[in-house]
């Protein structure tokens, strides 16, 4: 008598590890989506977009820089010249405008300079120029410098190291303000094809970039140190790669973050030094307009035509909330262990 023959049965779904081993994606029960991975790039992104104060700052630096390069466009819509002399709406007298609220109105948004009559908006946009231009490339060359010196004395240590270190803390102890004052003072009118304003623009920018540089390479070699040894990188060590290769393709790319962060804080502290320089008469010559220029003239009406001197305090200070927020906010998202 033969036994009786089993009946088959279904094959039961395979389960996720099954999934995992044979390399096919993940699946929640209940729901045919496979679960997809988030790079860092987009988990920063998700939690920068939560940060309201950090996007209103972004937007804020991003139509500061739009009105900064359209700012002769801008000017020629409004009919004004930011050099154009308009000595009629000023009182001969006084030397203040004329109409209260320092010529405020339709032609003139933003009024008007004592003395001169010069329409302020346009300065504004003109001085805007100088200091987002002064503000972002004295960063970047600051953050050139100090990512290539840092990482370089963080990998290779012992007299490398050392030498780079005690740059660092000569050129932080050195009294960078009056260094750039003296050197701009004797700076000549004409260098490397430049003229005038240009040759302060183009020394501010350099001086202020270098001495900026041991601020970043500090950070950058901290964060070297403590990569050098990890597992990746003796990994490529043992495939033969080369110290460039270790340096820029394993180290670099896993210190951009903090890198970033520091450069969004560096940039209002180069603004907040060159509206400073200015302010003390060695950045940009007149006509030229720039907002520390603007505040030192307008310390001999702060009385009789206080919006003279408060628009340009306005756009300092709200240039500088803005980076400080946005700088924030990058921070708190590239932050691994941030909660937010």
């Amino acid at each position: 008598m033969t036994a009786p023959l089993h009946e088959p049965t279904a094959a039961a779904p395979p389960s996720a590890a099954d999934r995992a081993a044979v390399g096919e994606p993940a699946v929640i029960e209940g729901n045919t989506k496979p679960v997809q991975g988030r790079s860092p790039g987009r988990i920063a992104w998700e939690r920068l977009k939560r940060d309201r104060l950090a996007l209103a700052g972004g937007a804020v630096i991003l139509a500061l820089i739009v009105l900064a390069l359209l700012a002769p466009v801008i000017a020629d819509l409004v009919g004004q010249d930011p050099n154009a002399f308009h000595e009629d709406l000023i009182d001969p007298l006084f030397g203040t405008p004329r109409a209260s609220m320092g010529g405020m109105g339709g032609e003139h948004l933003l009024g008007v300079e004592p003395v001169n009559g010069r329409d302020i908006f346009a300065r504004i946009l003109y001085g805007a120029r100088i200091s987002l231009l002064v503000g972002f490339l004295s960063a970047l060359v600051a953050v050139v410098l100090g990512t290539i010196l840092g990482i370089v004395a963080g990998f290779f240590g012992g007299w490398v190291d050392a030498a780079i270190s005690r740059v660092m803390d000569g050129l932080l102890a050195f009294p960078q303000l009056l260094f750039i004052i003296a050197l701009v003072s004797v700076m000549p009118n004409e260098m490397l094809g430049l003229t005038g304003s240009s040759v302060r623009v183009f020394v501010m920018i350099l001086v202020i970039g270098f001495f900026g540089w041991p601020y970043i390479g500090r950070v950058v070699r901290g964060q070297t140190l403590s990569l050098r040894e990890r597992e990746y990188v003796e990994a490529a060590r043992s495939l033969g790669a080369g110290r460039c290769h270790i340096l820029f393709k394993e180290l670099l790319p896993n210190i951009v973050a903090p890198i970033v962060v520091y450069t969004t804080m560096m940039i209002p502290t180069n603004i907040l030094t060159e509206a400073a320089l200015s302010f003390l008469g060695v950045g940009v010559k007149p006509p030229t307009a720039s907002w520390g220029q603007m505040l030192s003239n307008a310390i001999d009406y702060y009385d009789s035509d206080p919006v003279y001197m408060i628009v340009p305090g306005v756009a300092i200070f709200i240039t500088v909330l803005s980076f400080n927020l946005f700088g924030d906010g990058v921070r708190d998202a590239l932050d691994p262990r941030g909660s937010r």
